[in-house]
């Protein structure tokens, strides 16, 4: 076969892989994790051979859209900061980190599997989360409109204890309130070392 007809058959191959995990998605989230292989390949156009091809198995498919929607929500930290100043950078984010948890919350029982069998660990995931929160804090400290004390884990576990503690749809107003009072405590006037000194300017 020609080099152009392999280029063909490889980027035939792409958009299939790629209608499949974003039909995935969709059909995981709408169907609360119980969407059957058949119904996805349907909604993906594609036969379930084709399914099977880049996808053996059921558990095989979900990782792939559990990690193609983690990569896209990590790289999206750069573009955003590449853009926007890093407080609305970093604020936008957590938006879209809020939209991704909402998403798995219909993928639930599915994930469950993935998990049980450690092909999606919540370690990998926190690793991954953190080093794009790094790097949009990293860029607000150098440029003064973040604080340079907070590490990124701890934006990490408060960003997931505000999901844990408002996961209905209707909550989600409260959420981005309290992602605004995080970003409110991540202002370089909320270190201790400023507060420390308006202090002492008070008091004298």
């Amino acid at each position: 076969m020609s080099g152009d007809g392999q280029g063909r058959e490889r980027a035939d191959a792409r958009r299939n892989r790629g209608r499949i995990v974003e039909a995935a998605l969709a059909a995981l989230s709408d169907s609360q994790g119980t969407a059957s292989l058949e119904s996805i390949a349907r909604r993906a156009g594609v036969g379930i051979g084709t399914l099977y091809r880049h996808f053996p198995s059921r558990e095989a498919l979900i990782e792939a859209v559990y990690r193609d929607e983690l990569g896209q929500l990590c790289d999206a930290a750069g573009e955003l900061a590449a853009t926007l100043p890093p407080e609305r950078a970093l604020r936008t984010w957590m938006g879209r980190y809020a939209d991704f948890v909402a998403t798995k919350h219909g993928m639930a029982e599915a994930l469950r599997e993935v998990i049980a069998s450690g092909a999606v660990t919540s370690d990998d995931t926190r690793r991954r989360l953190g080093e794009a929160v790094r790097g949009m804090l990293d860029a607000g400290a150098e440029s003064g409109r973040l604080r340079g004390d907070v590490p990124a884990e701890d934006v990490v576990a408060q960003m997931a204890g505000v999901l844990l503690a408002c996961q209905r749809p209707d909550q989600r107003p409260q959420v981005d309130r309290l992602l605004d009072l995080l970003i409110d405590g991540l202002s370089p006037d909320r270190s201790p070392d400023r507060a420390a000194h308006t202090d002492e300017h008070r008091a004298n």
